[in-house]
């Protein structure tokens, strides 16, 4: 690993139509911006915000964003490792992370830890991700929930302690 951690990439979820329901929209699929990012506390997660990123969409408030799923952080290396074993390329925010890390064992995080980003953004691990149908269907791989929660790399979802850019 390298001595400092960095962030690669900050990625914001286009609104398409969900691929395990079309009868629902989506933000899983996050695609990296060179454009300052404004970052803020979104409230709860049904009927806040949504996504603790200005811009980044959020489909079903019910079950994901709001303040304990403000931010999705997740390592590079892991998705390069994913890379092989699924033998394709995996863009930054492939996996519909906001922040894509490399040098930082997202995996390792202890719930309460505290990271600066930036100047100004302060945010707080809250708890590792738990992969939906949604992230199951967009990987498009046949037993890929289980294969995932198997490898035991699933990120971390972070709140936002003190907001900025």
């Amino acid at each position: 690993m390298d001595p400092v951690a960095r962030l690669l990439s900050v990625s914001l979820g286009v609104e398409r139509t969900n691929p395990a329901d079309p009868g629902l929209t989506t933000g899983i699929d996050k695609r990296p911006t060179l454009d300052p990012v404004e970052v803020r506390a979104p409230g709860p997660q049904d009927g806040g915000l949504g996504s603790g990123l200005v811009g980044d969409t959020i489909g079903n408030r019910a079950v994901h964003g709001g303040d304990e799923q403000a931010v999705y952080a997740y390592a590079r290396e892991d998705l390069d490792r994913w890379e092989k074993a699924l033998g394709r390329p995996l863009p930054d925010g492939a996996f519909g992370e906001n922040l894509t890390v490399h040098g930082l064992d997202v995996n390792e995080a202890v719930v309460g830890e505290q990271w600066a980003v930036g100047a100004e953004v302060v945010l707080q691990v809250t708890e590792p991700r738990v992969p939906c149908a949604t992230f199951r269907t967009w990987i498009d791989e046949t037993g890929w929930l289980k294969t995932f929660t198997i490898a035991a790399v699933p990120g971390s979802y972070l709140r936002v302690l003190t907001p900025g850019r």
